[in-house]
């Protein structure tokens, strides 16, 4: 994607080596993220304020390397959104009944579907934005979290919908390999 002016990849310490040389002879940066996905995030901040400097104008497009079919043009949905609304998260609607369950036992309620969404990435946010509403929660507010988008709701801030696609998938399991290869056969 031309709009994205430099792509940082944070993993693990000890793959810091091995993710290097994936990248050699590429403009890809590889730095050592943190113990959770929004300590994560900040490393990224600070790296990019230690290198680059951070102004009203510095943005982040943040992906999973676990989704790899996302397209270009998730991505610049995901930039103009950010552009006009201020933090974006993307999404594909629901298609299963979602049942929710505080003891993990017996069905406590079942949500409108209609309503809900299963999350994607990319998201998107303002880099002093995001660092300024992550050093103001709580380690109770943190410990909470899941992603950037919490962090904006958290503090009362909105977070844009985009729209994501089916086949942006997440590969966690064995057989989500198997649906990335039939992916990237068609």
């Amino acid at each position: 994607c031309k709009r994205i002016d430099k792509v940082i990849v944070l993993c693990p310490g000890d793959w810091v080596d091995y993710t290097k040389n994936i990248f050699e002879g590429t403009d890809i940066t590889v730095i050592s993220g943190g113990s959770t996905r929004n300590e994560t995030l900040m490393k990224a901040i600070s790296h990019i304020e230690k290198t680059d400097g951070l102004s009203d104008d510095t943005y982040l497009v943040t992906h999973d390397a676990v989704r790899p079919f996302v397209t270009e043009k998730i991505i610049c949905d995901n930039i103009d959104a950010m552009l006009e609304f201020g933090a974006t998260g993307t999404v594909i609607p629901a298609v299963d009944t979602i049942f929710e369950s505080e003891k993990g036992t017996v069905i406590d309620s079942i949500p409108d579907r209609n309503k809900l969404y299963q999350a994607q990435t990319p998201q998107c946010f303002g880099a002093l934005k995001l660092r300024e509403l992550y050093n103001s929660l709580s380690d109770e507010e943190k410990d909470v979290l899941t992603d950037g988008c919490k962090i904006y709701l958290l503090k009362g801030y909105p977070v844009h919908l985009v729209e994501g696609h089916v086949s942006n998938i997440k590969i966690t399991y064995p057989h989500d390999l198997i649906v990335a290869e039939a992916i990237l056969q068609t």
